[in-house]
């Protein structure tokens, strides 16, 4: 159940083990929080609660071989790079392991970006994931995935204490294993409600701009290159519930932040601006495992970090699935949490 990068990428490790796989996504597959994340590969757990660090890390390492392989099966480039990310902070508020770059060198670094007193270097990654989910769905089909798109699950079918199934606004389908990948959805089917809300974000992208090679944060914005020259600038945090509209004093604000610290933005244009829901928990960690109903498993919840979950995700689920024990403790993700 749904056919974001969560649910594309457990679907392809599921094939690779035997398993017959079909996903069944409400609107275009990889269409909705996939597709406008800004594609940061935080595994230096910058934001993430601890208990989520050394998944972070595990996938983070995990990407490189990920992309190579979604790339050889699709044939599609999906755009990993590994230029690194310039934090832009009071220097009380830089980790201590990061590289700090003296005023001196940071505009050989980033010649664009406004001088400062406190910035920093982290060895971190970058992806886009529009075209991460495009692969993912194409290399998906590559390895006989059924894919059923526009198709809304409405009921998780279940005899006794066990999963026999799904039901559709379509039809029906039997099924002995059933993973619960719906992002921001993913409490609304069932009987079983998990707390997954969900949580907003708008951003922009431009084009035309002064060229930049590293991502770079502030504690109110970021700024994303990509190879082919936009550049994506976000990004807010709304509890709105399912609406994904953009306000335009918004996306105002947003570039506003980002041309005090590069001014030479104000030559760029607006390519497009969207919204994504992100879906987030009580405690700001995943969903991962097993309910209290055999064969019904659960993968969502990953908030901010979906992109950068899925290769640990997609292989922590497969384990789960075929029964196969973890060398990560995942009793801090289990749904039993939530009761």
């Amino acid at each position: 159940m749904g056919g974001g990068i969560i649910g594309l990428s457990l679907a392809i490790s599921l094939r690779k083990h035997g398993l017959r796989v079909l996903v069944v996504e409400r609107g275009q597959p990889g269409g909705e929080a996939s597709s406008a994340a800004a594609g940061m590969l935080v595994g230096s757990g910058l934001e993430s609660p601890p208990a989520l660090k050394p998944l972070s890390k595990e996938s983070a390492r995990m990407y490189p071989e990920f992309v190579h392989e979604l790339e050889d099966e699709s044939g599609m480039k999906v755009d990993l790079r590994d230029q690194g990310t310039i934090l832009v902070s009071p220097e009380a508020d830089l980790p201590d392991w990061a590289e700090l770059i003296p005023p001196n060198r940071l505009q050989a670094f980033e010649p664009e970006l406004v001088s400062t007193s406190s910035a920093a270097y982290v060895a971190e990654r970058s992806v886009d994931p529009r075209a991460l989910s495009a692969a993912s769905l194409k290399a998906a089909r590559h390895h006989g995935v059924d894919i059923s798109s526009g198709t809304e699950v409405t009921a998780v079918l279940t005899s006794g204490d066990r999963v026999t199934g799904i039901e559709t606004d379509k039809t029906t389908y039997p099924a002995g294993t059933v993973v619960n990948c719906a992002g921001a959805w993913a409490g609304c089917v069932g009987r079983l409600k998990f707390p997954i809300r969900p949580v907003k974000g708008q951003m922009l992208a431009l084009v035309g701009s002064p060229a930049l090679k590293h991502v770079v944060r502030a504690h109110n914005i970021y700024l994303v290159p990509r190879s082919d020259g936009r550049l994506v600038i976000g990004s807010t945090l709304e509890d709105a519930g399912y609406n994904k509209q953009t306000s335009p004093d918004t996306i105002q604000q947003l570039l506003q932040d980002a041309l005090e610290l590069v001014p030479r933005l104000a030559e760029a244009k607006i390519h497009d601006d969207w919204a994504g829901l992100r879906p987030a928990t009580p405690d700001a960690l995943p969903i991962l495992g097993q309910t209290a109903v055999q064969g019904y498993f659960v993968a969502s919840g990953h908030y901010r970090d979906g992109i950068l979950l899925a290769p640990v995700t997609a292989q922590l689920v497969t384990e789960l699935v075929l029964g196969k024990p973890s060398i990560h403790d995942l009793t801090p993700f289990s749904p039993a949490r939530f009761g």
